[in-house]
């Protein structure tokens, strides 16, 4: 038997073991076929043509905005310090676990950041090429004219009775038709060939330049978030009524600056809050009690400048010397002297009450560190308009100052402030300290209105409800001053995301509602006529092509002479 044979031109093998194999069959004792070995730069362009794959730009589009999740999840430091605080006192073993994580910094986390920059690589790496490429197609010419238009789904003709020359009638047709489309929008070539004239036409490059500018505004609003945030900063202060503030790091209760930040680059200015005024529906109306309008009254001046009056409402900040400043929250602050057994001052400031309720039911702290023969921390309630409820809790059924009432609780001891640990000024820790008034303590809390002034226990000394009206206040008599909490920032990004972010809805939608499409107009002379034909296709979907070439096939009709006709079906 020989060992091999032909089989309808093909060469079989006959191995020893009898199983019949085609002649190029690789044997198992036959060495394996092996790639080449990628080497550092084959492996780097490799990685880099996956890192610039459209998928992978939207895989990490994906994985930002998951990975900022987290953010609204669990308090940040950069916009709520006292949050992440209270968190790590309410979550002892979970916080310092997701502290590790960077969950309390996820904008300014590694992880985040290496998301956000390969993003940006990513979206780089897919713009510029596109961008070349489509250059050079806004630089090329409409292609070729198909052979056979009437394989096209939308294809119309018509013929042309000719007296004269069908040549002539043919490329006149022709030149017609080219000037239509080039007033409509498309660019167009001429291509004659033997015995047939023919124009091609393309437009809706449009769409894919709107598509680019979309992928390159999105760069922008990254490198405007990222660049930009490094001059950003956001600041928070508490004014009460007559106060001052300076725009520099020692005057902000809260400042949370980007890292390009530092104080030499605030801009100098002040603020003094003049007045606060708010509005109530009165008893007896519907609403009644409501807040209606928030108003603080502020004086502006820059160094060298001239004072300027400002008013910040809600959600219509006031710009100063390039900041805003935001109204956050308002309260009233009741003016408390505190003197000592001998009669000396020991205290005398305006407190801001934090508001509990709609009423303005609120709650503030007072601590003296020194001249007292031990610290002293008061913790109270202030009713603006005080009544009694069923079970002799005291409340406020009313916003406005009708009948404004200071109640105390006393605590002596150590305030836990002098090992240097940072406390908030609106929370009391009485663990370490004795309580003297009120609560269990056996006497009753102190209790006052504008004007009165009461003992400490302990013959400590005396403390006073000032009665103190701003200048310009009216109505109650025993005024009492208010405070407004203001947000003060600065955002140099603000304007240019908003600019990429307009750039990119206008490229988007020329990416989604402008057509590409291609049309042709193809004369032909046969015998005494000449047929002219239509045909339109279609770069993606564009449900209006048909009626595109329709309108073309109407519109060039009309010009031609009066003996042509549309003909019936396709032309084969």
């Amino acid at each position: 038997m020989s060992s091999s044979r032909s089989d309808r031109g093909s060469t079989v093998k006959e191995p020893t073991d009898g199983v019949l194999r085609p002649s190029d069959h690789a044997d198992s004792d036959e060495p394996e076929i092996t790639q080449p070995r990628l080497g550092a730069v084959g492996w780097a362009r490799w990685g880099w043509r996956q890192l610039t794959s459209m998928r992978t730009a939207l895989v990490l589009l994906l994985l930002l905005a998951i990975a900022a999740v987290p953010g609204s999840l669990v308090p940040q430091r950069t916009a709520d310090p006292n949050g992440v605080t209270q968190y790590f006192t309410d979550n002892p073993d979970l916080a310092p676990v997701l502290d590790n994580l960077s969950l309390f910094d996820v904008y300014t986390s590694p992880w985040f950041s290496a998301i956000y920059l390969l993003l940006f690589i990513s979206l780089i790496g897919c713009v510029l090429p596109r961008t070349k490429h489509h250059w050079k197609a806004l630089k090329s010419q409409p292609p070729r004219t198909p052979a056979r238009l009437s394989r096209l789904d939308d294809h119309r003709s018509r013929t042309i009775a000719v007296d004269g020359d069908p040549d002539a009638t043919a490329s006149a047709a022709v030149d017609t038709a080219a000037a239509q489309l080039r007033k409509s929008g498309y660019r167009v070539a001429r291509y004659d060939g033997r015995g047939t004239f023919s124009v091609s036409a393309e437009r809706g490059y449009l769409r894919e330049t709107g598509n680019l500018v979309f992928h390159a505004a999105l760069v922008g609003v990254l490198v405007a978030v990222g660049l930009g945030g490094g001059f950003t900063y956001t600041g928070q202060r508490v004014l009460v009524e007559g106060q001052a503030f300076a725009n520099s790091l020692l005057d902000y209760s809260s400042f949370n600056p980007g890292r390009f930040v530092s104080g030499d680059t605030l801009t100098p200015y002040s603020l003094t809050l003049d007045k606060f005024d708010v509005s109530y529906v009165p008893p007896g109306q519907p609403g009644s009690g409501q807040a209606g309008d928030f108003v603080a009254h502020l004086t502006t001046q820059a160094p060298g400048g001239e004072a300027q009056d400002g008013d910040v409402r809600v959600n219509h900040p006031l710009d100063v010397e390039g900041d805003r400043v935001y109204l956050l929250g308002n309260g009233y602050a009741p003016t408390v002297t505190i003197r000592d057994a001998q009669g000396e001052e020991v205290f005398h400031d305006s407190v801001a009450f934090l508001p509990q309720d709609a009423n303005m039911t609120s709650l503030g702290v007072i601590k003296v560190a020194d001249g007292l023969p031990q610290q002293l921390g008061l913790l109270g309630f202030f009713y603006p308009t005080m009544d009694v409820l069923s079970s002799g809790a005291l409340t406020s059924t009313y916003g406005a100052l009708e009948y404004p009432v200071l109640t105390l609780r006393v605590y002596e001891g150590d305030l836990g402030i002098d090992d240097g640990t940072p406390r908030s000024v609106y929370t009391l820790d009485p663990s370490g300290m004795t309580q003297i008034a009120g609560g269990d303590s056996g006497t009753p809390a102190l209790q006052l209105m504008p004007g009165d002034t009461q003992d400490l226990p302990n013959g400590l000394g005396t403390i006073t409800f000032e009665n103190e009206a701003p200048a310009g206040a009216s109505g109650y008599d025993g005024s009492v001053k208010r405070f407004a909490s203001l947000s003060i920032h600065r955002d140099l990004a603000g304007p240019w995301v908003l600019a990429f972010a307009l750039l990119a809805l206008l490229g988007l939608l020329a990416a989604l509602f402008v057509p590409r499409r291609r049309m042709w107009v193809k004369a032909t002379p046969k015998g005494d006529g000449v047929l002219v034909e239509y045909a339109g296709l279609a770069r993606g979907e564009d449900p209006t092509l048909a009626a595109a070439v329709d309108q073309l096939t109407e519109r060039h009709g009309a010009s031609l002479p009066a003996s042509s006709h549309p003909d019936t079906g396709k032309v084969d």
